[in-house]
Formats: C-alpha cells, sequence, structure tokens
C-alpha cells in the first residue's frame, strides 16, 4: 500500500504546504456543511425561529468540543514531533495514550454537555419562541458527541503524520451522508429540528467509525494497537502540556461567544437567524487560512523535532503569504456577493437583511485573522501553547468583553456589536507577532538549541 504520510523535514516547503492544507482545506468545508445544511434545510423548509435555534446553539456547542479539540492538538503536536525525530517507540506511545486519553473524555463530554444546555441557554437570553427547539438541537447533539471527538482523534493523529488526505474522504462521505439524512428526514419524515440533528450525529459517528478503521489497518508505528491503548503519564504529560492550554483557550473563547451571542439575542429572532447565517457564510471564507494554519503547525512540528530551526521559519513565511492571498480573494468574494449568498440561505428579507450588514461590517478585517491563526500554529508546533493561549485569551475574552460592555453601556448599537470581532483580530495580531518574533524560531540557533534542551 502507497505511503500516506508526509515527512516535511525535507523537499520543497510550498508542495508540502498546498499538499498538506489543500485536502485540509477540503476537509474543513465538508466539516462546515454539517452545521451550516442544518441551518439551511430549517431556513427553507421548516423557518426562521428554527433557523434561529439551530444557528443560536454553536457558542454552547464550540465551548465543549473546543477543549476536547484542544487536547486534540496537544497530542497531535506531540505525534508530529516524535515522527519527525524519528521515534517510533515514543510515537507509538502517544497514539495510544491519545486514543486512552479520548475515551475519558468523550464521557466527561457528554454528561457536561447535557447538563449545561437550559443554563446555557437561559444565559444567553434565548428568546421564548426559540428555547424549545434550541434545547431539543443540543440535547440530541451532546448525547451524540463521542462521534466528533473520536473523528478529532483519529484525524489528528494522521494530520501530525502528513496525511490530509483520508480525513478529507472521510469528511466528504459523513458530510453527503448528512445532506442526505437532512432532506429525508425534514421532507419526508417531518421532523423539523430533531430531524438535523439526528442527521447531524449520525454522519459524525459514521466519520469516526471510519478514521478509527483505517488507524486500526494501518502498518506504520502511528496505527492503533487495540491491546497498547493506555496512558503513559510522560506522554499525558507532554500532550497536557501543550494540549491543556489549547483547550483552555478554546473553551473560554467559545464561552466568550456567549456574551456575544446575548448581545445579539436582544435584537430578536430576525437578528439572530441573520448572525446565524453570517456564521456560516464567515466559517467558509476562513478555511484557507485554518488549514494553512494546521499544516503550518505540522511542519513547524516535524521540523522542530528534526531541529531545523532555518527551514522551520522559512514555513512560517510561506504559510504566512498563502494565507493572506487566499483569505483575500475569499473576503473580497463574499463581500460583494453577500446579499445573493444570505439569499441561499434564507427567504426572510429582514434576516438577509441583518446578515448583510454582518458580512460589510467584518469582511474588511479578516487580514487580521491571518497573522494570528499562523503565529500562534507556529508557536504551537515548537511546543509554546501558553503564551498563544494567553494572548488568544486576552484578546478575544477578556478584551472583547470590555469593549461590548463599553460600548453597550454608551448604547452603541448593531454597528459596535458587530465590530466585536474584528478589534479582538487585531489585537491578537499584534501581540501574537511580538510573541513570535522573541520566540526561538526567530532568535538564532542558541535560542534555538537552549529552548530544545528544556523543552
Amino acid at each position: 500500500m502507497a505511503r500516506m504520510d508526509l515527512d516535511m523535514t525535507e523537499g520543497n516547503i510550498w508542495k508540502h504546504m498546498l499538499r498538506f492544507s489543500v485536502p485540509m482545506a477540503i476537509g474543513l468545508l465538508f466539516q462546515q456543511l454539517y452545521n451550516t445544511v442544518d441551518t439551511l434545510v430549517v431556513g427553507q423548509f421548516v423557518g426562521q425561529q428554527a433557523q434561529a435555534a439551530v444557528g443560536s446553539t454553536g457558542p454552547i456547542i464550540n465551548t465543549v468540543v473546543g477543549f476536547c479539540a484542544g487536547l486534540a492538538t496537544g497530542a497531535s503536536v506531540i505525534i508530529s514531533q516524535r515522527y519527525g525525530a524519528h521515534d517510533n517507540e515514543g510515537l507509538s506511545r502517544a497514539v495510544h495514550t491519545t486514543v486512552a486519553l479520548t475515551f475519558i473524555v468523550s464521557l466527561i463530554a457528554t454528561g457536561l454537555g447535557l447538563l449545561i444546555i437550559d443554563p446555557m441557554l437561559r444565559f444567553m437570553q434565548t428568546p421564548e419562541d426559540v428555547m424549545p427547539e434550541s434545547g431539543t438541537y443540543l440535547t440530541i447533539y451532546f448525547a451524540g458527541i463521542t462521534g466528533i471527538l473520536f473523528y478529532n482523534l483519529g484525524s489528528g493523529i494522521l494530520r501530525a503524520v502528513g496525511d490530509s488526505r483520508r480525513p478529507l474522504l472521510f469528511l466528504i462521505v459523513s458530510a453527503l451522508l448528512n445532506t442526505a439524512l437532512d432532506l429525508v428526514f425534514v421532507l419526508v419524515f417531518r421532523m423539523g429540528v430533531d430531524g438535523v440533528a439526528y442527521a447531524t450525529i449520525l454522519s459524525q459517528i459514521l466519520s469516526a467509525l471510519l478514521v478509527l478503521f483505517a488507524l486500526t489497518r494501518e502498518k506504520g508505528t502511528y496505527g492503533i494497537r487495540w491491546r497498547k491503548v493506555r496512558v503513559d503519564r510522560e506522554s499525558l504529560r507532554m500532550i497536557l502540556k501543550i494540549g491543556l492550554p489549547s483547550s483552555i483557550q478554546a473553551a473560554i473563547t467559545s464561552f466568550s461567544n456567549v456574551f456575544v451571542q446575548s448581545y445579539i439575542n436582544a435584537f430578536g429572532s430576525a437578528c439572530m437567524a441573520g448572525y446565524g447565517v453570517y456564521g456560516k457564510i464567515d466559517a467558509f471564507a476562513l478555511i484557507p487560512v485554518q488549514s494553512i494554519s494546521m499544516s503550518s503547525t505540522t511542519f513547524v512540528g516535524q521540523n522542530w523535532g528534526a531541529g531545523q530551526a532555518g527551514r522551520a521559519r522559512e514555513g512560517v513565511r510561506t504559510a504566512t503569504v498563502m494565507s493572506l492571498i487566499s483569505t483575500a480573494v475569499l473576503g473580497l468574494i463574499v463581500f460583494v456577493l453577500a446579499k445573493p449568498l444570505m439569499g441561499f440561505f434564507s427567504p426572510e428579507p429582514e434576516v438577509i437583511d441583518y446578515g448583510v450588514r454582518f458580512i460589510r461590517i467584518v469582511t474588511p478585517f479578516y487580514i487580521a485573522v491571518c497573522f494570528n491563526q499562523i503565529y500562534a500554529g507556529a508557536l504551537r508546533g515548537i511546543g509554546d501553547a501558553t503564551a498563544p493561549t494567553i494572548i488568544m485569551l486576552g484578546s478575544f475574552v477578556v478584551f472583547r468583553q470590555i469593549y461590548l460592555a463599553a460600548t453597550g453601556a454608551m448604547g452603541a448599537g448593531f454597528v459596535a456589536v458587530a465590530l466585536g470581532y474584528p478589534v479582538g483580530w487585531i489585537l491578537c495580531s499584534v501581540l501574537l507577532l511580538i510573541r513570535y518574533r522573541r520566540s526561538p524560531l526567530v532568535l538564532g540557533s542558541e535560542a534555538w538549541r537552549h529552548a530544545r534542551k528544556y523543552s
């Protein structure tokens, strides 16, 4: 069988980045289809309240899933470093520790998710006409959250060794199934919000089974041997050292979006629905920078493991240029086509108007996202997860909430709320640029050797 992994410690950097990030981008595209198709189907065939219910659940879902995904990031960094260093025994221990950890986290995430549904919806000041369907969607989603967590686990292992193609294939299959089930459950069985929720979790379970099956059959050192699944203390320590800060940052950032959502909810269900649709379009537009950021983490991680500082720096520069070009092009397209894009998701004029206003205000600031995502990914690749976590929490949570509270107190209104995200992006990019320029990747070989000695 042909090798699916990719050693990024030698060869053309641009080609490696493209070979890794393009499948990643397509994979993220199909991953976005899960909740996006749900939003589209309920918007076109169920109603405005149902669309608002599905669209407004994102911050709650992302709070739980984001925490778990942060642990997967930590595992991916450790696996990529050991792969780059050709430490086969250490690589195997890290893989099997990751599997064991995911079993434990899945149980916790299911229970926690079900417990927080009602208090979180009320905390967000969810309107009463939206509350029942939001609760239904979240209950079904969290009951089946194990699927998405195990998919993140398996795809993280594969991407750490440079294989972004199989995770893409599995996502395509499950996203197509999700779309088909959405239409069947809603149009044929008239299940409404229940139907799109069941379609989502069934599709996610399929993607998890596919990736676990592939890793079980994998003959390489990073394959899963179920008899070896256990927690290795050293591997767990390293995974938590990198993953826990990322988890905390992702969870708190997502939780802070609950506050943002509460500001949106105050404008009514039409604004909620418009903001929810804008969020889906926004997520698609930022797919390239996300995929390139992930590729920079893997690239830097492998070259850190191999001790190649100059090559790692060149990879960061390449990733930055690629993300700026792709994001500028997509941002312009979204800005120009804002109204027809919104109309594709909803026939309601008021919903379309709110969504277009969000798009026109926010998209000019997409460039700032490129810098904070690439620099954060590069820092995590060398094992520095704490600094990006502190900076992102400070920018996306503390500063953003102070900004929203201050503008709210002054009665600044809709535009000020919409600008809540861009102001956080800009501050985060500036601070991460400063941190990156002071990191071992930039300071030179002596700092590089010193940092590696104590990592």
